[in-house]
Protein backbone atom coordinates (compact mmCIF):
# COMPACT_ATOMS: atom_id res chain seq x y z
CA UNK A 1 0.00 0.00 0.00
CA UNK A 2 2.93 2.35 0.74
CA UNK A 3 4.36 1.82 -2.34
CA UNK A 4 1.09 2.70 -4.18
CA UNK A 5 0.65 5.81 -2.16
CA UNK A 6 4.22 7.18 -3.48
CA UNK A 7 3.77 6.38 -6.89
CA UNK A 8 0.97 8.24 -6.52
CA UNK A 9 2.54 11.36 -5.01
CA UNK A 10 5.30 10.95 -7.82
CA UNK A 11 3.06 10.63 -10.59
CA UNK A 12 1.17 14.05 -9.40
CA UNK A 13 3.95 15.53 -8.96
CA UNK A 14 5.36 15.04 -12.67
CA UNK A 15 2.33 16.46 -13.56
CA UNK A 16 2.16 19.16 -12.23
CA UNK A 17 5.85 20.06 -13.38
CA UNK A 18 4.94 19.15 -16.66
CA UNK A 19 2.02 21.84 -16.87
CA UNK A 20 4.20 23.86 -15.28
CA UNK A 21 6.96 23.90 -18.45
CA UNK A 22 3.97 23.76 -21.23
CA UNK A 23 2.12 26.51 -19.39
CA UNK A 24 4.71 29.76 -20.69
CA UNK A 25 4.52 28.80 -24.02
CA UNK A 26 0.68 28.95 -24.43
CA UNK A 27 -1.02 31.81 -25.89
CA UNK A 28 -2.42 33.34 -21.88
CA UNK A 29 -1.44 36.19 -20.90
CA UNK A 30 2.03 35.57 -20.24
CA UNK A 31 3.04 36.92 -24.09
CA UNK A 32 4.42 39.86 -24.13
CA UNK A 33 1.84 42.08 -25.94
CA UNK A 34 3.17 43.11 -29.60
CA UNK A 35 4.35 47.05 -29.55
CA UNK A 36 2.37 49.56 -31.36
CA UNK A 37 2.70 50.71 -35.09
CA UNK A 38 3.54 54.20 -35.10
CA UNK A 39 4.43 56.91 -37.36
CA UNK A 40 6.82 60.14 -37.42
CA UNK A 41 7.17 62.34 -39.70
CA UNK A 42 12.03 62.82 -39.81
CA UNK A 43 13.97 61.21 -37.98
CA UNK A 44 14.09 64.07 -34.75
CA UNK A 45 10.72 64.05 -34.21
CA UNK A 46 11.33 59.85 -34.59
CA UNK A 47 13.75 59.77 -31.91
CA UNK A 48 11.94 61.49 -29.27
CA UNK A 49 9.22 58.90 -30.18
CA UNK A 50 11.15 56.39 -29.39
CA UNK A 51 12.92 57.82 -26.29
CA UNK A 52 9.26 58.09 -24.68
CA UNK A 53 7.90 55.14 -26.67
CA UNK A 54 10.31 52.30 -26.01
CA UNK A 55 9.87 49.18 -26.20
CA UNK A 56 5.76 49.42 -26.63
CA UNK A 57 6.14 51.62 -30.03
CA UNK A 58 7.25 50.13 -33.47
CA UNK A 59 8.17 53.36 -35.16
CA UNK A 60 8.46 54.12 -39.01
CA UNK A 61 10.27 57.50 -39.97
CA UNK A 62 8.87 58.53 -42.98
CA UNK A 63 12.27 60.76 -43.68
CA UNK A 64 15.03 59.28 -42.61
CA UNK A 65 18.82 60.36 -41.13
CA UNK A 66 20.10 62.84 -43.33
CA UNK A 67 16.63 63.77 -45.37
CA UNK A 68 15.25 66.73 -46.56
CA UNK A 69 11.67 66.95 -44.99
CA UNK A 70 11.11 70.65 -46.75
CA UNK A 71 11.38 68.57 -50.02
CA UNK A 72 9.91 64.90 -49.59
CA UNK A 73 7.80 63.22 -51.77
CA UNK A 74 5.87 60.30 -50.48
CA UNK A 75 6.02 57.42 -51.56
CA UNK A 76 3.11 54.04 -51.80
CA UNK A 77 4.88 52.50 -48.75
CA UNK A 78 4.61 55.11 -47.11
CA UNK A 79 0.69 55.65 -47.38
CA UNK A 80 0.71 52.07 -46.39
CA UNK A 81 2.61 52.61 -43.30
CA UNK A 82 0.20 55.86 -41.84
CA UNK A 83 -2.74 53.60 -43.17
CA UNK A 84 -1.61 51.12 -40.30
CA UNK A 85 -0.40 53.19 -37.57
CA UNK A 86 -2.09 53.80 -34.52
CA UNK A 87 -1.04 56.88 -33.89
CA UNK A 88 0.66 59.41 -36.22
CA UNK A 89 3.41 62.18 -35.21
CA UNK A 90 4.12 65.50 -36.86
CA UNK A 91 5.78 68.61 -36.14
CA UNK A 92 3.62 71.27 -37.41
CA UNK A 93 4.26 74.43 -38.34
CA UNK A 94 4.17 73.80 -41.85
CA UNK A 95 6.95 71.50 -41.71
CA UNK A 96 5.51 69.12 -43.48
CA UNK A 97 3.73 70.87 -46.77
CA UNK A 98 3.14 67.12 -48.03
CA UNK A 99 1.13 65.87 -44.80
CA UNK A 100 -2.14 66.32 -45.74
CA UNK A 101 -1.99 64.72 -49.02
CA UNK A 102 -0.39 62.07 -47.76
CA UNK A 103 -3.33 61.64 -44.83
CA UNK A 104 -6.00 62.04 -47.79
CA UNK A 105 -4.18 59.13 -49.82
CA UNK A 106 -3.50 56.28 -46.82
CA UNK A 107 -6.92 57.09 -45.84
CA UNK A 108 -5.78 56.59 -41.93
CA UNK A 109 -8.30 57.03 -39.01
CA UNK A 110 -5.33 57.19 -36.88
CA UNK A 111 -5.16 60.77 -34.63
CA UNK A 112 -2.77 62.97 -36.23
CA UNK A 113 -0.40 64.80 -33.02
CA UNK A 114 0.81 68.00 -33.73
CA UNK A 115 4.59 67.70 -31.23
CA UNK A 116 4.84 71.52 -31.63
CA UNK A 117 1.29 72.27 -29.76
CA UNK A 118 2.14 75.12 -27.08
CA UNK A 119 4.92 76.58 -28.92
CA UNK A 120 4.80 79.64 -29.45
CA UNK A 121 5.63 80.29 -32.83
CA UNK A 122 8.82 82.31 -34.22
CA UNK A 123 7.98 84.66 -37.27
CA UNK A 124 10.72 85.38 -40.08
CA UNK A 125 11.77 88.18 -41.08
CA UNK A 126 10.21 89.76 -45.02
CA UNK A 127 11.77 88.10 -47.47
CA UNK A 128 13.75 91.54 -48.61
CA UNK A 129 15.43 91.35 -45.25
CA UNK A 130 19.49 89.65 -45.34
CA UNK A 131 17.95 86.00 -43.35
CA UNK A 132 19.26 87.43 -40.50
CA UNK A 133 18.88 85.39 -37.49
CA UNK A 134 19.22 88.32 -34.65
CA UNK A 135 18.27 86.92 -31.42
CA UNK A 136 17.38 90.90 -30.67
CA UNK A 137 14.79 91.32 -33.76
CA UNK A 138 10.91 91.09 -34.12
CA UNK A 139 9.87 88.55 -36.72
CA UNK A 140 7.16 90.16 -39.16
CA UNK A 141 5.33 88.94 -42.21
CA UNK A 142 2.25 87.16 -43.09
CA UNK A 143 1.68 83.16 -42.03
CA UNK A 144 0.77 81.38 -44.86
CA UNK A 145 1.11 77.56 -44.94
CA UNK A 146 0.81 76.29 -48.94
CA UNK A 147 2.89 73.67 -50.18
CA UNK A 148 6.05 73.62 -48.86
CA UNK A 149 6.19 76.96 -48.17
CA UNK A 150 6.02 78.07 -44.55
CA UNK A 151 5.28 81.91 -44.97
CA UNK A 152 6.84 83.34 -42.24
CA UNK A 153 6.73 80.88 -39.41
CA UNK A 154 9.34 78.98 -38.72
CA UNK A 155 9.34 75.61 -38.31
CA UNK A 156 12.41 74.63 -36.60
CA UNK A 157 11.21 74.34 -33.04
CA UNK A 158 13.47 71.82 -31.35
CA UNK A 159 16.62 73.71 -32.19
CA UNK A 160 15.69 74.81 -28.62
CA UNK A 161 15.94 72.67 -26.24
CA UNK A 162 12.98 74.26 -24.06
CA UNK A 163 10.99 73.24 -26.80
CA UNK A 164 12.33 69.80 -27.46
CA UNK A 165 10.85 69.79 -23.73
CA UNK A 166 7.17 70.31 -25.02
CA UNK A 167 7.88 67.76 -28.07
CA UNK A 168 8.24 64.76 -25.25
CA UNK A 169 5.32 65.63 -23.23
CA UNK A 170 3.00 65.90 -26.19
CA UNK A 171 4.74 62.69 -27.48
CA UNK A 172 3.91 61.38 -24.06
CA UNK A 173 0.48 62.63 -24.07
CA UNK A 174 -0.20 61.34 -27.67
CA UNK A 175 0.87 57.67 -26.70
CA UNK A 176 -0.71 57.23 -23.71
CA UNK A 177 -4.29 58.27 -25.48
CA UNK A 178 -3.75 56.13 -28.29
CA UNK A 179 -1.79 53.23 -25.28
CA UNK A 180 -3.25 53.95 -22.06
CA UNK A 181 -2.23 50.22 -21.17
CA UNK A 182 1.16 52.00 -21.40
CA UNK A 183 0.27 55.02 -19.55
CA UNK A 184 3.00 54.04 -16.62
CA UNK A 185 5.94 53.19 -19.21
CA UNK A 186 5.34 56.39 -21.09
CA UNK A 187 5.16 58.90 -18.62
CA UNK A 188 8.78 56.97 -16.73
CA UNK A 189 10.30 57.42 -20.35
CA UNK A 190 9.44 60.46 -20.65
CA UNK A 191 10.39 61.69 -16.95
CA UNK A 192 14.28 60.07 -17.19
CA UNK A 193 14.53 61.55 -20.79
CA UNK A 194 13.46 65.20 -19.35
CA UNK A 195 16.27 64.91 -17.06
CA UNK A 196 18.58 64.71 -19.90
CA UNK A 197 17.32 67.60 -21.86
CA UNK A 198 17.73 69.66 -18.23
CA UNK A 199 21.80 68.55 -18.51
CA UNK A 200 21.70 68.97 -21.96
CA UNK A 201 20.63 72.56 -22.19
CA UNK A 202 22.76 73.17 -19.08
CA UNK A 203 26.04 72.21 -20.57
CA UNK A 204 24.85 74.04 -24.32
CA UNK A 205 24.45 77.51 -21.90
CA UNK A 206 27.64 76.82 -20.27
CA UNK A 207 29.51 76.43 -23.61
CA UNK A 208 28.16 79.49 -25.14
CA UNK A 209 28.57 81.46 -22.31
CA UNK A 210 31.94 81.77 -22.87
CA UNK A 211 32.24 82.96 -26.45
CA UNK A 212 32.11 86.78 -26.03
CA UNK A 213 28.62 88.01 -27.52
CA UNK A 214 30.38 89.78 -30.46
CA UNK A 215 31.56 86.52 -31.66
CA UNK A 216 28.55 84.73 -32.19
CA UNK A 217 27.87 84.67 -35.40
CA UNK A 218 28.06 82.36 -37.85
CA UNK A 219 26.79 81.37 -41.23
CA UNK A 220 24.82 78.36 -42.16
CA UNK A 221 23.61 76.74 -45.91
CA UNK A 222 19.97 77.70 -44.64
CA UNK A 223 17.86 79.41 -42.16
CA UNK A 224 16.82 76.52 -39.47
CA UNK A 225 18.71 78.12 -36.73
CA UNK A 226 16.47 80.95 -35.52
CA UNK A 227 14.91 78.95 -32.21
CA UNK A 228 18.17 78.05 -31.22
CA UNK A 229 19.44 81.97 -32.06
CA UNK A 230 17.11 83.04 -29.51
CA UNK A 231 17.45 81.10 -26.62
CA UNK A 232 21.36 81.35 -26.80
CA UNK A 233 22.32 84.04 -27.91
CA UNK A 234 23.57 83.08 -31.50
CA UNK A 235 23.26 85.34 -34.48
CA UNK A 236 22.61 82.97 -37.92
CA UNK A 237 23.14 84.23 -41.50
CA UNK A 238 21.74 82.10 -44.14
CA UNK A 239 21.57 82.51 -48.01
CA UNK A 240 18.00 80.43 -48.01
CA UNK A 241 15.57 80.91 -46.56
CA UNK A 242 13.56 78.59 -43.84
CA UNK A 243 12.98 75.61 -46.69
CA UNK A 244 15.45 74.25 -48.65
CA UNK A 245 12.87 74.38 -51.45
CA UNK A 246 13.79 78.24 -52.16
CA UNK A 247 16.74 78.98 -54.06
CA UNK A 248 19.32 82.04 -52.71
CA UNK A 249 19.02 84.42 -55.40
CA UNK A 250 22.09 86.14 -56.75
CA UNK A 251 20.94 89.45 -54.71
CA UNK A 252 20.79 87.10 -50.94
CA UNK A 253 24.51 85.94 -51.74
CA UNK A 254 25.66 89.53 -52.42
CA UNK A 255 23.97 90.94 -49.30
CA UNK A 256 25.29 88.24 -47.11
CA UNK A 257 28.78 88.63 -48.37
CA UNK A 258 28.80 92.58 -47.63
CA UNK A 259 27.27 91.73 -44.40
CA UNK A 260 29.72 89.06 -43.63
CA UNK A 261 32.95 91.05 -44.49
CA UNK A 262 31.22 93.96 -42.50
CA UNK A 263 30.55 91.96 -39.43
CA UNK A 264 33.56 89.69 -40.01
CA UNK A 265 32.24 86.43 -39.20
CA UNK A 266 34.52 84.24 -38.26
CA UNK A 267 33.35 80.73 -40.14
CA UNK A 268 30.60 78.77 -42.27
CA UNK A 269 28.77 75.61 -41.71
CA UNK A 270 27.06 73.28 -43.91
CA UNK A 271 24.32 71.24 -43.32
CA UNK A 272 23.97 67.72 -43.52
CA UNK A 273 20.84 67.41 -45.88
CA UNK A 274 21.61 70.61 -48.18
CA UNK A 275 24.10 71.13 -51.29
CA UNK A 276 27.23 73.34 -49.88
CA UNK A 277 27.93 74.90 -53.03
CA UNK A 278 26.93 77.86 -52.62
CA UNK A 279 28.45 78.81 -48.88
CA UNK A 280 31.60 77.04 -49.97
CA UNK A 281 31.59 79.94 -52.96
CA UNK A 282 30.85 82.43 -49.99
CA UNK A 283 33.10 81.42 -48.03
CA UNK A 284 36.10 81.99 -51.19
CA UNK A 285 34.96 85.28 -51.67
CA UNK A 286 34.50 86.18 -47.90
CA UNK A 287 37.81 83.93 -46.53
CA UNK A 288 35.76 82.62 -43.69
CA UNK A 289 36.54 79.13 -42.91
CA UNK A 290 34.33 76.32 -42.87
CA UNK A 291 33.52 75.31 -39.76
CA UNK A 292 31.99 71.60 -40.86
CA UNK A 293 28.81 69.80 -41.10
CA UNK A 294 25.96 70.68 -38.61
CA UNK A 295 22.51 69.27 -38.37
CA UNK A 296 19.56 71.37 -38.48
CA UNK A 297 16.16 69.49 -40.06
CA UNK A 298 17.81 65.12 -39.43
CA UNK A 299 19.21 63.35 -37.99
CA UNK A 300 22.68 61.55 -38.64
CA UNK A 301 22.39 57.66 -39.32
CA UNK A 302 23.56 55.48 -36.41
CA UNK A 303 27.30 55.48 -36.98
CA UNK A 304 27.60 59.21 -38.04
CA UNK A 305 28.10 61.96 -34.89
CA UNK A 306 24.08 63.02 -34.69
CA UNK A 307 22.49 59.68 -34.07
CA UNK A 308 20.22 61.15 -31.64
CA UNK A 309 18.70 64.30 -30.91
CA UNK A 310 20.90 65.06 -28.00
CA UNK A 311 23.87 63.62 -29.84
CA UNK A 312 23.12 66.05 -32.51
CA UNK A 313 22.76 69.10 -30.20
CA UNK A 314 26.29 68.03 -28.53
CA UNK A 315 27.99 67.91 -31.74
CA UNK A 316 26.42 71.20 -33.52
CA UNK A 317 27.23 72.79 -30.44
CA UNK A 318 30.88 71.52 -30.02
CA UNK A 319 31.57 72.92 -33.79
CA UNK A 320 29.94 76.34 -33.02
CA UNK A 321 31.68 77.30 -30.34
CA UNK A 322 34.90 76.07 -31.50
CA UNK A 323 34.47 78.64 -34.77
CA UNK A 324 33.51 81.47 -32.78
CA UNK A 325 36.39 80.76 -30.32
CA UNK A 326 38.39 81.28 -33.51
CA UNK A 327 40.08 77.64 -32.98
Amino acid sequence: MTGIVRRSVLGAAASLAAALVVLPLGAGPTRAADPIPVVATFSILGDFVRQVGGDRVAVKILVGPNGDAHVYNPTPADAKSVAGAKVVFVNGLGFEGWMQRLVKASGTKAPLVTATTGITPREMADEDDDHDHDPKAKGKGKDAHAGHDHGATDPHAWQSVANAKVYIANVRDGLIAADPDGKATYEANAGAYLAKLDALEADVKTAIDKIPATERRVLTSHDAFGYFSGAYGITFLAPQGISTEAEATAKDVAKLIRQIKKEKVKAVFVENMTDGRIVERIAKETGIRLGGSIFSDSLSPETGPAATYIDMVRHNVKLLTAAMAGA
